[in-house]
């Protein structure tokens, strides 16, 4: 097995206390620190969301494996000399106005980042107009995600992505929405880009959307 498939299959399985040692041996054996991000732990983690999608993991799985990539991404910061090669985009994520509920939206998070995201996390509760001058301060976002866990919330999840699509910057970031009460008719009828059930395919979908 060579370094790279122990360091995938060290994040697959969540083991956070090997993963930083495989890393810096890795780099020792003049492995490139983005070889080892790409091949080695942003594929473990495409791996873990497909089976937290097929049901064959879940969320706790989900977690420590997200854990065990942030050990290893620790290791690797100092040697990927320019983070946006690094980098397939930045994300903006957060729960809308009104609802105070995180954990869905913290394990997309931890997902859209295990796929080579940078994310700027807002919370919960996030005013319109927070998410809005998130997605416009920075021209490198590409994709805006936003969580909302209770129906009576939704108002306030169209009213976000509303304010997005009149955003001046809106030709360069995609809209994800996801949460409990969210479904693929309520994403189209309010103007989103895409929707998704789950942190798992959330982080393939954002992939997805910043390559078209």
């Amino acid at each position: 097995m060579s370094k790279i498939q122990e360091i995938a299959a060290a994040v697959e399985a969540g083991k956070s206390k090997v993963v930083a040692g495989l890393v810096q041996e890795a780099l020792d054996a003049g492995v490139a620190a983005l070889e080892i991000l790409n091949t080695g732990m942003i594929a473990a983690m495409s791996v873990v969301g497909d089976k937290f999608q097929k049901e064959e993991i879940f969320i706790p799985e989900m977690l420590v494996a997200a854990r065990a990539m942030q050990k290893g991404v620790e290791v690797l910061k100092p040697h990927l000399a320019d983070d946006d090669a690094a980098s397939v985009g930045k994300a903006v994520i957060g729960t809308v106005s009104g609802d105070l509920h995180d954990i869905g939206k913290n394990l997309v998070s931890m997902m859209i980042e295990s796929a080579g995201f940078e994310v700027n996390d807002l919370g919960v509760d996030v005013p319109v107009e927070k998410f809005v001058e998130a997605a416009e301060a920075d021209e490198k976002i590409s994709i805006v995600a936003c969580s909302a866990l209770l129906t009576t919330t939704m108002p306030a999840m169209k009213d976000t992505v509303a304010a997005l699509n009149a955003s001046k910057a809106r030709g360069r970031f995609k809209v994800l929405v996801g949460g409990a009460p969210i479904t693929e008719e309520f994403c189209k009828e309010i103007g989103a880009d895409a929707y998704t059930p789950d942190a798992g395919s959330a982080a393939k979908k954002a992939k997805e959307l910043v390559a078209k």
